[in-house]
């Protein structure tokens, strides 16, 4: 369905397919853009690529093992401080061990491939690689080996060199093959990391029985969190509410955790799933291959959370865990009311314009509510067709949706819809604030964790300061 001329953006008039990326929202009938397809020759795409989304989302909160990027120098940089996915994590730290540091935000491991290696191939030097830091770090639970497009085009086989580091270091060798050209976005490198860190898993725990949880270890209440990269400590928040209601958490794939236990999360009772666009893939592979349920949940704001812990409550079925959720949620609304009543008060009316990867952009959509806040329109960078549907549910009809945003696309839109606040990421708020429109760091938060009924009060009192900044009386435009 196109929308009405009115809102046809006037800079996509030289590239007019970009309008099946534009939708207006109806909760009755949903309205779909295009998404989830190749970005249109010309358009100055926002998007990251298959490679940012396999190691820059998912696979870089594991906090205790080696990751080495298979490519140039310049691949290996989008790891190095990009997304605050912080981890306490020190797993081989003991009383006589001197090495006492995580590896997911302090070290950037390549290969640095060269143009020789381009010609030769490029295997020869990934094994050096791996022993030498191994030989640096040799405390690390194990090594993740993640290709790129230079590793991909030379085709090197990089699971032999892995099965060969493996049985010399005895720890765990996985390899993540996305390279940036296998998909459409870093949502492709989302399905690829789950699917084959699922797929050596599986065999590693053939190969190695014992990695697996012991049946006279297992509780009757044990969960992994599932989809939670603890940005900026959301795992703070997260893990005590879930620890009163009477659960043990195992595994969190993949925020701070340990390989020991992720390794484990076949074993858990339930599978709690947040991000339900980077990690469903996983969660209904273990659905399927050991009969583990997983149920969607939401740590945004105060309904959400709510319904996270009722959900994981009438799972197990368990008065004593009914009574007890609903204990946790009259504590904690108690305990954030004065908080919320004051940023609701004079956030009451101001207009938000939000651009997310996906989820977030429906997740956030009660929280806008919860908080008195107008939502104008809305952008996705990687969103699918199901991301959409929920947006159009969540929405009020007629707000204005565009898949896969370009630069000028967001200009116009600021410039259209004249929010108060632009929740956006890293790149998109510098041009945001050189329009006088204040942001606040979706991406990777600003002051988090933004996580369950504590978190939503630094999200508000984010938002509050970023939108009362004096700073914006100087802005003449």
């Amino acid at each position: 369905m196109s929308v009405p001329e009115k809102y046809k953006l006037k800079c996509d008039i030289s590239i007019p397919e970009r309008y099946k990326h534009h939708v207006l929202t109806n909760a009755e009938k949903p309205n779909i853009p295009a998404c989830n397809v190749k970005t249109i020759p010309g358009d100055m795409t926002e998007r990251g690529c298959a490679f940012a989304g396999s190691r820059g989302v998912v696979g870089g909160p594991i906090g205790d093992c080696i990751q080495i990027i298979h490519s140039p120098a310049g691949c290996a940089w989008y790891q190095w401080g990009t997304r605050r996915n912080l981890s306490a994590v020190y797993a081989w730290a003991g009383q006589d061990t001197l090495c006492n540091d995580s590896h997911n935000r302090r070290r950037a491991i390549t290969t640095d491939l060269q143009e020789k290696d381009v010609v030769f191939g490029g295997m020869e030097k990934l094994e050096k690689t791996c022993f030498e830091a191994w030989r640096l770090i040799p405390g690390a639970a194990g090594i993740l080996i993640y290709t790129t497009c230079t590793s991909g085009l030379i085709g090197d086989d990089c699971y032999s060199v892995a099965r060969r580091v493996e049985k010399k270091i005895g720890r765990p060798v996985f390899v993540i093959d996305a390279p940036g050209f296998s998909g459409v976005s870093q949502s492709t490198g989302h399905h690829h990391f789950n699917v084959q860190f699922y797929d050596q898993m599986l065999e590693y725990r053939k190969k190695c029985p014992e990695v697996c949880m012991k049946k006279d270890e297992m509780g009757p209440y044990d969960i992994a969190i599932i989809g939670e990269f603890n940005m900026d400590w959301d795992l703070v928040y997260i893990k005590p509410l879930f620890e009163k209601l009477g659960c043990r958490i195992v595994s969190v794939f993949t925020g701070g955790e340990r390989m020991e236990n992720l390794l484990k999360i076949p074993d858990v009772k339930l599978n709690v799933l947040h991000c339900q666009r980077s990690c469903t893939y996983i969660s209904k592979l273990i659905k399927e291959g050991f009969q583990v349920p997983y149920i969607d949940a939401s740590f945004f704001g105060i309904e959400q959370t709510a319904s996270a812990l009722r959900g994981v409550a009438d799972f197990f079925g368990s008065q004593k865990m009914k009574e007890k959720a609903e204990q946790i949620i009259e504590e904690e609304i108690r305990c954030i009311t004065p908080a919320i009543d004051f940023y609701r008060e004079k956030l009451t009316g101001k207009k938000v314009g939000m651009y997310v990867g996906g989820p977030r952009v429906w997740h956030w959509q009660r929280v806008m509510k919860e908080l008195g806040m107008e939502v104008v329109f809305s952008m996705c960078t990687f969103a699918h067709e199901d991301d959409y549907e929920k947006i159009n549910a969540r929405s009020k009809n007629g707000l204005f949706v565009v898949d896969n945003p370009n630069e000028f696309e967001i200009e116009e839109c600021l410039e259209k819809f004249k929010p108060d606040l632009f929740l956006t990421g890293l790149k998109e708020k510098y041009l945001c604030r050189k329009l006088g429109v204040p942001t606040v760091n979706s991406h990777s938060y600003e002051k988090g964790p933004y996580a369950c009924f504590r978190g939503m009060v630094n999200f508000a009192r984010d938002i509050y300061q970023g939108v009362y900044a004096p700073v914006w009386k100087f802005v003449n435009l």
